[in-house]
């Protein structure tokens, strides 16, 4: 570090020839040079992995996404598809068992669609616990004109 002190005081108060100054020069450029190439390889192949990694998260996003449209048709699905509703958020589907057959509804159904190892959000956790705790109500609300 002093040895870099003394040739920079030297080239500032023109104790360097000019063969001296130009070969100190090419090597600051040199060495900048370096460093945006280093600086490039480098940032080049972080990308290249982060473009994989984001791809791969965008094709799960959407294969969860097509997972929950078709669900309902699925073997063990709850209830008949034609009784689920699609909401998709907060929770995937709400259904209605017995709605399309026009028999008596004795239950609603709070569904929600996971693949993989997907876990549940802090969200869908609340209307999980909500819906466990009987802190569900039907709500008439009417249009004030």
């Amino acid at each position: 570090m002093f040895f870099m002190k003394e040739i920079l005081y030297d080239f500032f108060f023109l104790q360097l020839n000019l063969t001296e100054k130009i070969i100190f020069i090419l090597f600051l450029v040199l060495i900048f040079f370096a460093g945006i190439i280093f600086s490039r390889i480098f940032s080049t192949v972080n990308l290249k992995k982060e473009r994989a990694d984001a791809v791969k998260k965008s094709r799960s996003v959407l294969a969860g996404q097509f997972g929950e449209q078709i669900a309902p048709f699925f073997p063990d699905f709850p209830c008949n598809p034609g009784d689920a509703k699609f909401l998709g958020k907060p929770v995937d589907f709400i259904a209605f068992p017995g709605s399309a057959e026009g028999s008596e509804i004795k239950e609603i159904l709070f569904i929600e669609v996971k693949s993989g190892e997907a876990e549940i959000s802090k969200r869908e956790r609340e209307i999980k616990n909500a819906v466990k705790n009987g802190k569900v109500r039907y709500v008439e609300y009417r249009l004030p004109f």
